[in-house]
């Protein structure tokens, strides 16, 4: 095994590669199968760096729960804390103590590697200095108009659906049913005309039927 091996598995592209695996339900060990290493170094690896540990505990949490869980809290009124930080030295027995226990995994991990590499990996990989929080500002939240607005029309829209829409759909359907009652009409009006039986006689041709049939009559005598 390369000694940079676990380096590799700390990049950013790796670390999502990881998480990735860990969301669509790989184990620890299916997972260092994968990377080409044993499980006891694969879990040596996870004790030993918190960016790998972290992203499998990230892809191993159900990530549409979490957005929901957040989308709901904002439609709530909540509090928002914020943490200033500053980064303190260590001292000398913690980090000593941090220093000799990454030494001891790493040449489990790497047999083959020299004192000088496995200073070189301490250091880079140990830090000297840590976060301290010296200050914590809390503050009050006001309920997301937007997003209760986008709940309520999505999870109750008979009630909660935009009323713009709503009196635009009854106003398509009122003229929906009035071009139909008009075609009906239409469609009646035009078999009336078609039919003889319905056909209006004026007066002057009553007028003129008339004469026809006298004249007839005065023919035959």
């Amino acid at each position: 095994m390369a000694h940079a091996e676990y380096k590799k598995w700390l990049e950013p592209d790796n670390l999502i590669k990881l998480r990735s695996w860990a969301r669509d339900g790989l184990t620890n060990e299916q997972i260092a199968k994968k990377i080409g290493v044993k499980r006891q170094t694969f879990q040596r690896w996870l004790s030993t760096y918190s960016d790998m540990s972290d992203a499998l505990k990230k892809g191993k949490e159900i990530v549409d729960a979490e957005i929901e869980d957040s989308f709901i809290s904002v439609m709530k009124k909540h509090t928002l804390t914020t943490t200033q930080y500053k980064m303190v030295k260590k001292d000398d027995f913690n980090l000593n103590a941090e220093r000799a226990k990454f030494a001891n995994i790493y040449k489990l991990d790497h047999p083959k590697a020299t004192k000088q590499e496995i200073l070189i990996a301490t250091a880079e990989n140990v830090e000297v200095y840590e976060k301290i929080p010296i200050s914590k500002t809390v503050t009050e939240v006001d309920p997301n108009a937007s997003a209760i607005i986008f709940w309520l029309k999505n999870r109750r829209p008979d009630i909660y659906r935009d009323q713009t829409f709503q009196k635009l759909n009854e106003a398509n359907a009122r003229k929906t049913l009035a071009e139909a009652q008009l075609s009906e009409a239409q469609l009646k009006a035009l078999e009336e005309n078609d039919d003889p039986s319905n056909k209006t006689i004026i007066v002057d041709d009553i007028r003129e039927i008339s004469n026809d049939s006298n004249s007839e009559t005065e023919s035959r005598d």
